[in-house]
């Protein structure tokens, strides 16, 4: 953790899980390979052992869910509603790609559902500023920001490339 400047104390607070009782979102922010998804992974992990219910998914598997539940009757209202009744819904690769409009639609749904009641979890790659524009930049795009950016905790994973790091040490022996 030293090499990558995190903050032994933001993480171990992360695991008693006050987050969650004060239903706050928490984004993992960093290049590739700097331990997102690893930290997203264990958030969730310790949410269930604390005996909250949590999900960890995709953003590309959970748009594919939606394109899949767009073709059937209530499919995508059943689908909100599924993950809307977790304590902790964490969300991997988090904007990786540009969302279409119904796939934008149904995380204005979530999210609305989300805010103030649930505690919600990001991974990604993008800088904050960039949210924006990778939703699209309208109105949808403010509405879903604005259910998730105000009552975040922000943890920068850094530049740091694991993967590199470990990759190389087994070149190395």
């Amino acid at each position: 953790m030293e090499e990558r400047r995190l903050d032994r104390s933001v993480i171990a607070g992360l695991d008693v899980g006050n987050y969650l009782e004060q239903r706050l979102n928490v984004v993992f922010q960093g290049a590739t390979g700097s331990g997102k998804s690893h930290l997203l992974c264990a958030l969730a992990k310790s949410a269930c052992r604390a005996r909250y219910r949590a999900v960890y998914v995709r953003m590309p598997d959970l748009a594919e869910q939606v394109t899949v539940a767009s073709n059937k009757p209530g499919g995508v209202p059943k689908l909100v509603r599924k993950y809307a009744t977790y304590n902790l819904l964490a969300i991997d690769e988090w904007l990786v790609d540009k969302p279409d409009e119904p796939f934008k639609r149904f995380l204005l749904e979530l999210m609305e559902l989300q805010y103030d009641t649930v505690s919600t979890a990001f991974a990604t790659q993008l800088a904050t500023k960039e949210w924006h524009r990778q939703l699209g930049g309208d109105t949808i795009a403010d509405a879903i920001l604005d259910r998730i950016v105000h009552n975040a905790i922000w943890i920068n994973t850094g530049e740091y490339n694991m993967r590199q790091r470990h990759g190389q040490a087994m070149l190395d022996n």
